[in-house]
């Protein structure tokens, strides 16, 4: 997991020590993605040989840090090789493709920093923290956070990234928490992810969307108007509004997540849910429906639901999500004409009538069951 502090520089310079800093490694970033790209030295030993001493030369790194840099960009090439073999990027030859392929990756100057316990200590007492700069090392700076992130933090393992949001600095910081052992699950609750309602469950329960979608509909409404001025203070405002929004569903997700966790965990079930990798790139919308297709945050929400069910120790498994609206979850009868309207399921075959979402949760349900009992999933250690 992570956690999330709020940096307090007590000085103008501690500031400005820190923002330099991130441009300084991102640029020196950037110059090593250009070496990698051009001599195609993605493993971070040889690309650490060909840049580690000119990147320290020419942009004022310490040691350490030149380290932290090169791994990062060795990273950042790892994850566009896992998305390019996912077919996140569509298919090959596809124009996106092609131009994530045929240039170095670039970062940003706010682009965010790794930093190990070698160039970042922590003083969870004192709450404060002693940082490297490229002007020196600062000590002694303080930090706040959430009363569940402080408490957090006496777990800390691994790395803390630097980041900067709106001219605030924050540390993001790796928790290890113990995953408790995974119960047998007495049924699956399966969870139907959409855009009109965000998730459905085999239980009947429905949580709508429609709050979201008149909230990000409205700051949609918002953003067209500001683009139109084409000014400094208009682009200031959309950057704002669009974190607020981000910040927004996050919220929404959590909750939602939360609740689904709970649920699963009070009635002893794992939580099924849909495998909807590539989802974009298989669905093909209208117009009008594009920008809520792309704002629909399926993925974070899935993601939440997996780590909190760890941390409850539920089990989670992945169905494939082909005619789960159009199967009926009583007769198994399926036929596209089943779906009625978007939130109406009437079964051609025994009459069944349900709402669309519930009917298709509760095959995801079946479904999870099923891959469970034949052992399709790798099972954890039961106690």
């Amino acid at each position: 997991m992570t956690a999330q502090v709020k940096l307090l520089p007590t000085s103008a310079h501690d500031a400005d020590a820190l923002a330099a800093t991130l441009r300084a490694c991102n640029r020196a970033a950037n110059a090593a993605s250009e070496v990698a790209f051009a001599k195609d030295l993605k493993r971070r030993n040889v690309l650490q040989d060909a840049v580690y001493h000119r990147i320290k030369a020419d942009f004022d790194l310490g040691a350490q840090a030149a380290v932290r840099t090169v791994k990062k960009v060795c990273d950042a090439y790892a994850t566009l090789k896992a998305n390019l073999k996912a077919g996140n990027y569509g298919p090959e030859g596809s124009r996106r493709r092609v131009k994530a392929e045929s240039r170095p990756i670039r970062f940003r100057e706010e682009s965010a920093q790794p930093y190990d316990d070698r160039i970042l200590t922590w003083n969870l007492d004192r709450r404060t923290v002693s940082i490297w700069t490229v002007a020196g090392r600062l000590k002694g700076i303080p930090f706040v956070g959430s009363p569940e992130a402080l408490k957090l933090l006496g777990r800390r393992k691994g790395e803390s990234d630097l980041v900067m949001r709106d001219g605030m600095f924050f540390l993001v910081a790796t928790i290890d928490v113990p995953e408790p052992e995974v119960y047998e699950p007495r049924g699956f609750l399966g969870v139907d992810l959409g855009i009109v309602n965000i998730a459905t469950t085999s239980d009947g329960r429905i949580m709508s969307g429609r709050q979201v979608n008149r909230y990000r509909r409205r700051k949609r409404d918002l953003r067209s108007k500001l683009q139109k001025k084409r000014t400094k203070s208009a682009a200031r405002v959309m950057k704002r509004n669009r974190r607020r929004e981000a910040r927004y569903a996050t919220q929404r997700n959590h909750i939602i997540a939360k609740k689904l966790v709970a649920t699963a965990e009070r009635t002893s079930r794992g939580i099924g849910l849909e495998d909807l990798t590539g989802i974009r790139q298989r669905v093909t919308a209208r117009k009008d429906q594009r920008a809520r297709l792309h704002s629909w945050a399926f993925a974070q929400l899935g993601a939440f639901v997996e780590y909190k069910a760890k941390r409850a120790g539920v089990p989670v498994v992945h169905v494939d999500p082909r005619n789960t609206s159009r199967q009926c979850s009583q007769c198994w009868h399926t036929h596209r004409s089943n779906r009625v309207t978007q939130a109406r399921f009437v079964c051609k075959s025994c009459g069944t009538i349900l709402h669309a979402d519930h009917n298709g949760s509760r095959n995801i349900a079946h479904r999870a069951d099923a891959a469970w009992q034949r052992g399709a999933v790798n099972r954890p250690r039961t106690p």
